[in-house]
């Protein structure tokens, strides 16, 4: 049976982050420095209050750990929510790749995220069973790079009333996905300027006059299966 695991660390930095096992970091590196919110490398035993799965129920899906990587297998939606409220300038960064190879739910696409996510109606945001439609009355900004069968990537505002403003439309080679390649994605949020990378180039950035200030982040997806490793939160707060 394969395990979950985590890290959860607050109060420090993690001064390097890899794809690879020999360049993971270690809890000790971590602790070296007192910016890192929160964490992630997969290796040890996960808290389960730290991570809420709601994914769709459908045959061969499956949200796991195998190798020291948190592994999404679905044939439906799927997001899997780190359960700690952000506040503030912070920058979010993992490393991540869509797999296709010979899985039953292998398929190029839909390399997503949430983030600043709350529920306007209720406290509690972890309501859902991953279905993208029951996301619609969240307050949020997310990212759907390679959405659409790998056609679109967009960035949108939730607006916490079913109104998801599109902010920017890409569809060119350059901004969409390739198979089995390990990305790192970096995610700004800071003095209201909101901003999305891969792999060092800046895909989108967007001025927000009433930025959202606090919310959950998650990893999202639907019919795909992908790998994620080396989650980290840091503070930018001065």
């Amino acid at each position: 049976m394969e395990r979950l695991f985590l890290i959860f660390i607050t109060g420090a930095f993690l001064a390097s982050c890899g794809s690879s096992e020999s360049n993971k970091t270690t809890a000790s590196e971590v602790a070296a420095s007192n910016k890192v919110l929160a964490a992630e490398d997969f290796s040890t035993p996960l808290d389960s209050a730290r991570w809420k799965v709601e994914m769709d129920d459908l045959p061969n899906s499956s949200v796991s750990v195998k190798d020291g990587k948190l592994v999404l297998d679905t044939k439906g939606g799927v997001t899997v929510w780190l359960n700690q409220k952000l506040k503030g300038n912070i920058e979010i960064t993992y490393k991540r790749q869509v797999v296709v190879a010979d899985g039953p739910n292998d398929r190029l696409s839909d390399l997503n995220q949430f983030w600043m996510a709350t529920d306007p109606r209720q406290e509690n945001l972890f309501t859902r069973t991953g279905k993208f439609e029951e996301y619609d009355s969240l307050s949020m900004y997310y990212v759907g790079f390679g959405g659409n069968y790998n056609g679109t990537t967009r960035f949108r505002e939730y607006q916490g009333n079913g109104v998801k403003t599109l902010l920017f439309d890409l569809d060119d080679e350059a901004h969409l996905l390739k198979p089995n390649h390990w990305y790192t994605i970096n995610i700004k949020v800071e003095d209201g300027v909101v901003s999305y990378w891969v792999d060092g180039e800046k895909f989108f950035e967007y001025t927000d006059e009433t930025p959202l200030e606090e919310g959950y982040f998650g990893f999202r997806s639907t019919w795909s299966r992908h790998e994620i490793d080396e989650l980290r939160v840091i503070s930018l707060e001065i």
